[in-house]
């Protein structure tokens, strides 16, 4: 229903996310919450142990893209293994913006290679923690086409 992703913002869709997310599992699952440097949009932690990190964003090109992935590289530690970028795309031409997502995200200096494509909006990559190439997290892309009016 487009009622309800219809001019949310960010952290609406991402509360929309946690909403769904937090009742499925036997974990705790939070927004805005600090994890080594900064703060995540999505964290599930299990006690004491993170077991998902995610960061959310509206896409806006490729260079927004791009600096989403170093931001949550950013905030992983050497313990967390599994982690996410959540893409919404208000854009018409969907399956160029999929395309640029696949080929930007191969791209970036920690990309180790892919691992699997579940869906054409969800894709997981190897990818290493920027100072540790020895240490490997499993990377997802999901993207989620969610029209706008007002947008191409």
């Amino acid at each position: 229903m487009p009622s309800t992703y219809a001019y949310k913002d960010e952290e609406s869709l991402r509360d929309q996310l946690i909403l769904i997310l937090e009742p499925h599992f036997e974990i705790s699952t939070t927004g805005e919450t600090f994890n080594k440097s900064g703060k995540t949009d999505i964290l599930m932690r299990y006690e004491t142990s993170n077991v998902f990190v995610a960061e959310c964003l509206w896409w806006d090109g490729p260079k927004k893209y791009m600096d989403k992935i170093d931001q949550l590289l950013g905030y992983l530690t050497w313990r967390d293994s599994k982690t996410a970028v959540v893409c919404f795309v208000g854009r018409k031409d969907f399956s160029n913006v999929l395309g640029q997502i696949n080929e930007i995200t191969q791209q970036h200096p920690c990309h180790v290679g892919p691992i699997a494509v579940i869906d054409e909006t969800w894709h997981n990559y190897a990818f290493h923690l920027p100072n540790d190439p020895g240490r490997i997290i499993k990377l997802a892309t999901l993207t989620f086409h969610l029209p706008r009016d007002d947008t191409p």
